[in-house]
C-alpha cells in the first residue's frame, strides 16, 4: 500500500548537508498498525509527514497505492491526499471560531459533498463518539480528551484508507490516552483502517502490530508482531 525507497531529508548549511531523514527504505501494507518511535530530533515526524504528502523528501521514491507521489502534479497529490488520508495532531488543530459540528464537517466540504449527505454522514459520527450533546460547543469548551475525539472524528468523517497520527495522547492524561489507543486499536481491527502513529510512549507503540525504532534520521529495527526483521 505504501512504499518508500531510498528517502532522504537534508537542509543546507553553508557547504555541509544537515540530514533529518537518511536512506528509508520502508513498506507498510494494508491493515497495518505501525508505531513509529525514536527520540527527539531523529526523524519521526518528518517521515510521517512526507508519508501524509505535507512534506517531500531531498531525494527518493515514494508508492501510494501504486501511484508515484512526487511525480504528481500537486493537484493530483492533494486529491489523493483527500480521499484517502486522515491526520490526527498532538495540539488537536481545531478551529476555535468553529463548532465541534463544524469542525467534522470542514474535510466533506473540500470534497463537494452535498449538504444533505453532510448532515448525516456528521450526525452518524457525532452519534459513534457520543457527542451529539457538544455539537454546538467551541473547543475552548471542551477537555483536552474530548478536542482529541473531535480531531479523530474529523480525521475518519471522509472513511480515510490511512490514518496518521503524531503524538496523539501527547497532550492528554493516562486514562485519556488510554481511551484514545483503545479506540484507534479497534479502528484498525474492525474496519481495517490503516494505521502510523509517531510515539515517545513504549505502552502506545505496543498497540501497533509493527514498528520501526529511528535514530538519527536512520531505521535502526523494524518489528513486525513481535519477530524482528
Amino acid at each position: 500500500m505504501i512504499q518508500l525507497e531510498h528517502i532522504s531529508k537534508w537542509y543546507n548549511t553553508g557547504a555541509a548537508r544537515t540530514f533529518v531523514l537518511k536512506d528509508i527504505n520502508l513498506t507498510i501494507k494494508e491493515g497495518e498498525f505501525l508505531s513509529i518511535m525514536g527520540p527527539s530530533g531523529s526523524g519521526k515526524s518528518t517521515l510521517l509527514n512526507i508519508i501524509g504528502m505535507l512534506d517531500a523528501p531531498s531525494e527518493g521514491s515514494y508508492q501510494f497505492m501504486e501511484q508515484s507521489v512526487f511525480t504528481l502534479k500537486e493537484k493530483q497529490r492533494m486529491e489523493l491526499y483527500k480521499h484517502n488520508i486522515g491526520f490526527i495532531f498532538q495540539a488537536y488543530h481545531l478551529i476555535d471560531e468553529l463548532t465541534v459540528y463544524e469542525n467534522i464537517e470542514t474535510p466533506l466540504l473540500y470534497q463537494n459533498i452535498k449538504g444533505a449527505e453532510r448532515k448525516a454522514m456528521v450526525g452518524d459520527i457525532l452519534d459513534r463518539f457520543n457527542m451529539v450533546g457538544k455539537k454546538d460547543l467551541f473547543p475552548a469548551q471542551l477537555s483536552g480528551g474530548q478536542q482529541q475525539l473531535v480531531g479523530i472524528a474529523r480525521a475518519l468523517i471522509a472513511k480515510p484508507k490511512v490514518l496518521l497520527a503524531d503524538e496523539p495522547t501527547g497532550n492528554l492524561n493516562s486514562k485519556q490516552g488510554e481511551e484514545i489507543m483503545e479506540l484507534f486499536k479497534k479502528i484498525n481491527t474492525e474496519e481495517g483502517i490503516t494505521i502510523i502513529q509517531v510515539t515517545h510512549s513504549e505502552k502506545n507503540a505496543e498497540y501497533g502490530n509493527c514498528k520501526i525504532d529511528l535514530l538519527d534520521g536512520r531505521i535502526q529495527q523494524h518489528i513486525k508482531e513481535n519477530s524482528s526483521l
